[in-house]
């Protein structure tokens, strides 16, 4: 099992940058591809970003294509999300979440942290 804790989220101004952190338990960490999701107020969770477990390969969300970018650390145990060029768009809780052996383009995973807040501002 692997839990997940998220970290980063806060109050930005429209066009600045953030960097979500999420870290997970376990020994297991580089056999997990890792995604970002994301739930704005009134709004479904959508997928953000992913990286596979294998190759790195990644797979973006199209309203965040160039703006952000998804990165692990497997010595680490933490995937990371660099969000620039925010947009009041962008304002939503940020949840990580992980899938053994699956791709950066896998939509279903099994483990999910808590999420941190991310609002900005206009």
């Amino acid at each position: 099992q692997v839990q997940l804790v998220e970290s980063g989220g806060g109050l930005v101004q429209a066009g600045g940058s953030l960097r979500l952190s999420c870290a997970a338990s376990g020994r297991t960490f580089s056999t997990y591809a890792m995604g970002w999701f994301r739930q704005a107020p009134g709004k479904e969770r959508e997928f953000v970003a992913g990286i596979s477990w294998s190759t790195g390969s990644t797979d973006y969300a199209d309203s965040v294509k160039g703006r952000f970018t998804i990165s692990r650390d497997n010595a680490k145990n933490t995937v990371y999300l660099q969000m620039n060029s925010l947009k009041p768009d962008d304002t939503a809780v940020y949840y990580c979440a992980a899938n053994q052996f699956g791709s950066a383009r896998s939509r279903t995973y099994s483990y999910w942290g808590q999420g941190t807040s991310v609002t900005v501002s206009s």
